[in-house]
């Protein structure tokens, strides 16, 4: 997965998707990636085939919404990408299910895309490709609900700058890999790397017992971040806060100017699959672009 030789960059045609595009360019220039722009159509409707001319008009239809589908993409690839060794795809069906069947399909080693950032209850009910991805996808995601606005037309192949990395890790058995993949981006960035562990807050209880609480956790904590450190052999400056993780986390990116985030997931599929309970909250509320590992 390291580097991301292989990029898939899943898009669907809007202000969101020119904002992600600064970000595979900027990955693209830096590793010489191969990006396959993708687009994933609905599966046609066939209520109205009763009707005596229903499939021919639906078949119709379906057909020149493929061709403006085609002739857009072909037109994103070449504004947004041009320099840029892109293999165009417009397939149909279900776009999470479509995304990652291609990424393990093509051993993708990063997937770039925009999320719209909706709250965490409506993001419930309704599902969301992006959740699904992250849910479902063997390697490394770059998305963000707050991804800088995409520049004008003809600044199209403006890089995103990356100056300021901030990992942060769980200090779970994976935290290793999430380090690792922060460190490599920073290294070939030339930027400066963070490193934050955040301590879950506790519920209403006496303060005396709460702050000696917090001065353990935290000695702990930055024992096992030097650990890690040097597992990996980095030398980032290390961060212990204590509070609701989402939000400290966040708050710690935007007061670093953090250019990107990088968090991790579980290795692990089943109910919960590869996304941790506090990605959503991270993804959605960081200012910055956020990496799954």
């Amino acid at each position: 997965m390291w580097p991301p030789n292989k990029i898939l960059f899943p898009i669907d045609l809007s202000e969101r998707s020119n904002s992600a595009a600064r970000y595979a360019r900027t990955l693209g220039c830096r590793f010489r990636s191969e990006i396959t722009l993708m687009h994933v159509l609905p599966s046609p409707a066939y209520g109205i085939a009763s009707l005596e001319s229903g499939p021919l008009m639906v078949e119709e239809a379906w057909e020149e919404q493929q061709r403006r589908a085609q002739e857009d993409v072909a037109e994103f690839a070449a504004r947004e990408l041009g320099p840029f060794r892109v293999h165009s795809v417009v397939l149909e069906g279900d776009p999470a299910t479509a995304i990652v069947e291609r990424a393990h399909a093509e051993r993708a080693d990063l997937i770039v895309m925009a999320t719209h950032g909706y709250g965490s209850f409506r993001r419930f009910i309704l599902g969301s490709v992006t959740a699904k991805v992250l849910h479902d996808a063997d390697c490394p995601v770059w998305t963000g609900a707050h991804m800088p606005a995409a520049p004008a037309a003809e600044q199209a192949s403006q890089q995103a700058p990356i100056r300021q990395v901030l990992c942060a890790v769980d200090l779970s058995a994976h935290s290793k890999n999430v380090l690792d993949w922060a460190a490599r981006l920073a290294k070939s960035f030339d930027a400066r790397l963070f490193l934050i562990h955040a301590i879950p807050a506790l519920g209403p209880t006496e303060e005396d017992y709460q702050q000696d609480w917090r001065e353990d956790l935290a000695t702990v904590g930055r024992d096992q971040l030097d650990k890690l450190q040097q597992s990996v052999g980095t030398k980032a400056e290390q961060l212990v806060v204590a509070g609701d993780v989402p939000h400290s986390v966040c708050a710690q990116a935007e007061e670093l100017g953090a250019d990107v985030l990088v968090i991790g997931r579980s290795s692990e599929s089943g109910l919960l699959g590869r996304l941790r309970t506090n990605a959503y909250a991270i993804i959605r509320g960081t200012h910055c672009p956020v990496v799954s590992v």
